[in-house]
């Protein structure tokens, strides 16, 4: 159970981010996007520029406070749900903040920083209220464990709207409102494989491979992202599905808010951090 807590309270960092990592060298060559397509153009090179808006204007605010809930199944009718809430800044280049957790109705008090996650709960470990989970060792798991590793320290909210500029995949669907707001929802599909080439240059050549060969192990072929755009130019809402024909897979829908908000976040007293937890659990869930 401890092993699938810590996975859950790594994906949490995964959730604000994206379900995969885009680097942003990628991201600001993405094609057709342009002061020549604002005004028209093919439908394409439209959504392609207004998603290049996206991503400055939601990149350059820093911070935000995020709110979300991925479902993930590795196994067919048996789902885990994580809820994740919280308050994040990404000024740095990686995501740091602080956030409540909550798996299978339990919550746990959370602590993203540039070098690990600090998780507080109700159980303590070793008898100290709080265990880290360095990104270091994270990425000594395996190629799971260096991808954690890599959207923590190098990823944020307008990752999702720069993947689907590198690819060119994107179309407008329409005008929506979003908790009050108007919004333009926009859509694209990506295969697996370009998902994995497309990941940050933190990533070793190796560790793309093997994320590839693991990915169709899995069954995974795909994932559909949907992002919703607000007439400031800032993503107020993303959704992000991986699946198998087997039904597993993962569904995570994050909305976000309150940009530019302060967000001070501290590592725990070192008396009260316990020795690190089980990076395998995270890497391997």
């Amino acid at each position: 159970m401890r092993s699938t807590r810590i996975a859950a309270v790594a994906a949490g960092v995964a959730l604000m981010t994206g379900l995969t990592a885009c680097g942003s060298e990628k991201a600001d060559g993405g094609g057709g996007g342009g002061d020549e397509a604002k005004g028209g153009g093919s439908a394409v090179q439209g959504a392609l520029a207004a998603l290049k808006r996206a991503s400055t204007a939601t990149e350059e605010k820093n911070s935000a406070k995020a709110s979300g809930v991925q479902k993930q199944s590795a196994v067919p009718g048996k789902t885990l749900r994580v809820k994740t809430e919280g308050a994040f800044d990404w000024s740095s280049g990686g995501i740091q903040g602080e956030a409540q957790v909550t798996v299978a109705g339990r919550q746990s008090e959370v602590r993203y920083l540039s070098d690990g996650m600090y998780m507080k709960s109700a159980k303590q470990t070793g008898g100290k209220p709080w265990s880290k989970i360095d990104y270091d060792e994270l990425a000594k798991q395996g190629p799971s464990g260096a991808l954690m590793k890599d959207q923590a320290q190098n990823n944020n909210p307008a990752r999702s709207v720069q993947l689907l500029l590198a690819s060119g995949k994107v179309k407008a669907m329409g005008e929506e409102t979003v908790r009050g707001k108007k919004t333009t929802h926009y859509t694209g599909t990506l295969t697996l494989s370009e998902l994995v080439r497309m990941q940050s240059k933190d990533l070793s050549e190796s560790d793309k491979k093997a994320l590839e060969k693991q990915f169709k192990q899995a069954g995974l072929e795909k994932e559909k992202i949907d992002l919703w755009i607000d007439e400031d130019d800032l993503l107020v809402k993303k959704r992000e599905v991986a699946k198998t024909a087997k039904g597993t897979g993962s569904d995570g829908t994050v909305y976000y808010s309150d940009y530019g908000t302060e967000v001070d976040v501290q590592a725990p007293p070192a008396s009260q951090v316990s020795s690190q937890g089980p990076g395998a659990g995270a890497a391997r869930s």
